[in-house]
């Protein structure tokens, strides 16, 4: 017996379905990575900046560039 093709519509409902569980997946990772970033943040002091400073920093290294940024923050 043949199988039939799969329409448009069942095609795109298993699609939603894929978005559905990779965006609950992104969610996921993305919250172990901030785990990840606060431990990072915490073994080397930076819980003491206020949120909107620590923000900054990493907004102009991320600018700059992570080997830029370090070039200019280490000593002559």
């Amino acid at each position: 017996m043949a199988r039939s093709k799969p329409s448009a519509r069942d095609a795109l409902i298993k699609m939603q379905r894929q978005r559905e569980r990779l965006a609950a997946e992104e969610a996921t990772l993305r919250e172990s990575a901030a785990a990840e970033v606060g431990m990072v943040l915490l073994n080397c002091g930076a819980e003491t900046l206020e949120p909107n400073e620590l923000r900054q920093i990493v907004q102009r290294a991320m600018t700059l560039g992570v080997d830029e940024t370090l070039k200019r923050l280490t000593p002559a």
